[in-house]
């Protein structure tokens, strides 16, 4: 029985290893073997807009030409004001199995979205495919390759180790100046801000007269220093100093003492009146172009909000004031290592019963990569397109340098913006992403909104009351210290095995099996010899 026994076992095992090596990667992502186009399709893709028609007609235009392609699929539309309101309808309907088939949103969301059961489609085995991958060769349109997406970018749809994402869009923080107002207070701007000199120009523009008119612009109004989002704000200057944020498995550093020193500092700038916070006193932009703010900190993708000549401005015109605006990276505290957080949306696919359904929402997904959805979409804003094809295409290469030909599709602060990015794309980082880094992210910057407050309010800020607020915020947002993400979180379900594994597990219990077989006879073997001698 013995060689028997060891043949089959030695055959089992290579059969099923064999078998495994040879799987292809359409296999091990669920890719059907080809894509049914005589099967009708319906995708829905959610997204966000903030009532820019251009973007609206962008995504239009997208869907009707790829329908032109793929007659067979129909994809549904759906445009929501914000990313919260997205996320937070993506949550609802996981419980009821009805999430759209592609949806727009942040990281940190889609993490939290991975903690359902097989809930999100990890895309490396997609992305890797002959025929449907990247640059794949059934594609109907020209598509990007994996390796002219850029890898920044790409580098940031990663979770876990696994890419569960494609970048749309990207942009950065840009500081808007006031350059005119900047030099009438008696100091030139130097090639990178600083913190420290951001800092001395907003005190300085916070003087008043005797009348409580403000002396740089002669309004009654002036908040020298604004920004958009205090949660950035934060993370940004910890970045910078080095001092800790969180790790990659979601234990979190942020409660240290270089983030007091940091409160501390901003509260003594807010009681100078030289700082205060989109929460607090509204769009950074309305009070820019009035000539009532010298320091604006808002996204790259606002770009067109910003500066004396806005296409998109919220504030009536006789408001306006004639100014030079500047466009620099976000102040530094090293400016010979500039650190500025990149974000932008991405897009993720969710797993579906029919894989059909799936594949056509992939394929929709890539074709929003394609030269012209980007380089189209990269105009309305100041935001650059992810792919490398994108950004050396002839068009693209000419839309930038068409700076100030108008002050609408070429928008001189708009383009400004874009340019700012592609410059500094080495110096971007993201932070970790796990389940609870959202709730991470806005304890951040409601620490500085809360410093902010409670100065305007006349009440102390020191470290006893910092303290305080440590503990206010760790109960306030469920924060686990110790890592994965908040108190009570679902834990990440990686879903069921693929059937690949499963047969290889199957077969070392047969092997085992085996070899248990094949040691009870020997062992009943030499019994019987004994009973025989």
């Amino acid at each position: 029985m013995k060689k028997p026994l060891a043949i089959l076992a030695l055959g089992l095992l290579c059969a099923l290893l064999a078998g495994c090596h040879g799987t292809t990667v359409r296999e091990e992502a669920g890719i059907p073997a080809a894509f049914d186009e005589a099967k009708p399709v319906e995708i829905t893709f959610w997204a966000k807009n903030d009532t820019n028609r251009t973007q609206v007609d962008i995504y239009e235009r997208a869907i009707a030409n790829f329908e032109a392609l793929y007659p067979n699929v129909t994809v549904n539309m759906r445009l929501y004001t914000d990313y919260g309101r997205i996320y937070n309808d993506v949550i609802t309907n996981i419980a009821t199995a009805t999430t759209p088939n592609v949806c727009i949103s942040y990281p940190d969301h889609i993490a939290t979205y991975l903690t359902g059961s097989n809930v999100i489609a990890e895309l490396d085995g997609l992305m890797a495919d002959e025929n449907y991958g990247l640059g794949g060769a059934l594609l109907k349109f020209d598509g990007p390759a994996k390796d002219e997406i850029v890898p920044q970018f790409l580098a940031e749809c990663a979770l876990n180790g696994r890419t569960c994402a494609l970048p749309y869009m990207r942009s950065t923080e840009a500081c808007y100046v006031n350059k005119t107002m900047v030099e009438s207070l008696g100091f030139e701007l130097p090639e990178t801000l600083t913190w420290d000199f951001v800092w001395e120009v907003s005190e300085a523009a916070a003087a008043k007269d005797e009348n409580g008119v403000f002396l740089a612009n002669g309004q009654k109004v002036m908040i020298p220093f604004i920004y958009k989002s205090t949660d950035n704000m934060m993370i940004q200057m910890l970045r910078q100093k080095g001092a800790g944020y969180s790790t990659e498995n979601g234990e979190i550093l942020i409660f240290n003492d270089e983030t007091k020193e940091i409160l501390l500092d901003i509260a003594e700038h807010v009681k100078k009146g030289a700082f205060s916070t989109f929460k607090i006193s509204s769009y950074p932009a309305n009070f820019l172009n009035a000539g009532q703010c010298v320091f604006a900190v808002d996204s790259t993708a606002g770009a067109t909000w910003m500066g004396s000549h806005a296409p998109l401005s919220d504030i009536p015109a006789d408001q306006f004031v004639e100014f030079e605006t500047a466009v620099y990276p976000v102040p530094q505290y090293d400016p010979a290592h500039p650190q500025m957080i990149s974000q932008g949306p991405s897009m993720c696919l969710f797993n579906k019963e029919d894989s059909q359904e799936v594949l056509a929402g992939w394929l929709f997904m890539q074709y929003l990569l394609t030269n012209d959805v980007q380089i189209a979409y990269a105009g309305t804003e100041g935001y650059v397109p992810v792919t490398t094809k994108a950004q050396n295409d002839p068009a693209y290469i000419d839309y930038l340098a068409r700076a100030g030909e108008d002050n609408a599709a070429h928008y001189d602060i708009k383009i400004k913006a874009s340019q700012l990015l592609l410059a500094h794309t080495g110096d971007t980082f993201v932070t970790p992403v796990f389940n609870g880094s959202t709730s991470l992210r806005d304890a951040a910057g409601q620490m500085i909104e809360n410093v902010t407050k409670a100065i305007r309010r006349k009440q102390t800020v020191d470290s006893a009351s910092i303290d305080k607020l440590y503990g206010d915020m760790i109960s306030l947002y469920r924060l686990n210290l110790n890592g994965g993400g908040a108190p009570g979180a679902a834990r990440r379900d990686l879903g069921p095995l693929p059937g690949t594994a499963v047969a290889l597990l199957a077969a070392l219990g047969a092997v085992w099996l085996l070899i248990g077989l094949y040691a009870l006879s020997g062992a009943l073997k030499a019994k019987k010899h004994r009973k025989i001698t």
